[in-house]
């Protein structure tokens, strides 16, 4: 357990509700990042469709885990919501607060209850600062006072993270990925925020190390009520640590669920693929279990195939695959797919994506 530091920071009153409301609502979000040609007339050629319209609602105390190979749009996404990036089309809604293209001077003082955790803690940390100003920053840009002082609130916050207090004055090459990553978690925590979007978090430590911040932040989120996006590769990871998970491909959400639906019966075939290249510890269960290799390289954001983006590498695909889009369907409580074929589905599933494709 985490024990919460004796400094508190000083502020007015922000509302929060209860446990369980919707905390984060995405729908329709895009972006897209627009290819040009010409040295002296720069015109559009074109647009690179990072993320073509994801929707998601995040509830106040719990994980979402958004999961997908490289430049299916995770990160992206996880970007815009913390409006580190503006969006191009959608809306994001924070605490019933449209914040989709709020100006950067509205968006300051939001930025205490919306952090983001960095993927790497080698680039993520200013190698010229001290970790007491590292940390620190945060109560010097908000202008927050502390009861003790902020160097008592930084020492306090990196005995919360498993750190000496005395490394206020230490540099980050000093410390190892891990530690850097704890500082960096140091200083997200700084104002006490609502919602962490984590970027990766673990993907550049080592398996042992890996464990030690995942149970770190799982500590964290009881101890001071967080809700996180956490934006991973590792399924093992997302596993652990969320209540409900995030599927996408090629900037398209193809299936959300809850934690537990999701694992025991994936419906789309790109997540049966992804789950069954995770590692298994146990002999037995892994001699028993079929590999599935997926054909061909990702296809290109700036020209995705037409419908559903996942059939040119699906062994379930069908000529209608090529030629409608198939939408997002609840085939159990809680548990959407965007699948015309959808394996460990309920036997009208098939009917059901058609009806809501407008084909049946």
């Amino acid at each position: 357990m985490v024990t919460t530091p004796d400094t508190t920071v000083v502020e007015e009153p922000r509302p929060s509700g209860p446990e369980g409301d919707a905390l984060l609502e995405v729908s329709g979000l895009r972006k897209h990042f627009p290819v040009t040609r010409g040295a002296v007339v720069k015109r559009q050629v074109g647009a690179v469709k990072a993320v073509d319209g994801v929707d998601f609602t995040v509830r106040t105390g719990q994980t979402l885990g958004l999961v997908g190979e490289s430049g299916c749009g995770k990160t992206t996404t996880g970007r815009m919501i913390t409006r580190l990036l503006e969006p191009t089309d959608g809306r994001i809604v924070f605490q019933g607060r449209d914040i989709t293209h709020v100006s950067q001077g509205a968006m300051r003082p939001l930025r205490r209850d919306i952090q983001m955790i960095f993927q790497d803690p080698y680039s993520s940390l200013n190698p010229r600062k001290t970790v007491g100003s590292i940390v620190g920053a945060p109560f010097h840009l908000q202008k927050v006072a502390t009861e003790a002082g902020v160097k008592k609130a930084v020492q306090d916050l990196l005995d919360v993270v498993g750190l000496n207090p005395e490394h206020y004055n230490r540099y980050p090459h000093e410390f190892s990925g891990g530690q850097r990553q704890r500082i960096g978690i140091a200083r997200t925590l700084a104002l006490r925020p609502k919602l962490i979007v984590a970027d990766e978090p673990v993907s550049a430590l080592d398996v042992s190390i890996q464990a030690q911040v995942v149970n770190l932040l799982e500590d964290l989120q009881d101890e001071f009520d967080l809700t996180y996006v956490v934006i991973a590769h590792d399924l093992s990871v997302v596993r652990h640590i969320s209540d409900q998970v995030g599927v996408m491909y090629l900037g398209k959400m193809v299936e959300l669920g809850d934690n537990e639906s999701l694992y025991s019966g994936p419906m789309h075939p790109y997540t049966v693929a992804l789950l069954s290249a995770v590692p298994v510890p146990d002999p037995s269960v892994r001699g028993g279990r079929e590999r599935i290799r997926l054909q061909g390289d990702v296809p290109s954001p700036l020209n995705p195939p037409p419908a559903c983006r996942f059939h040119t590498r699906c062994w379930k695909a069908q000529e209608v695959c090529g030629q409608v889009e198939p939408p997002m369907v609840e085939l159990r409580p809680g548990h959407q797919v965007a699948c015309h074929f959808p394996e460990n589905a309920p036997a009208d599933a098939e009917n059901r994506v058609a009806k809501a494709a407008g084909i049946a």
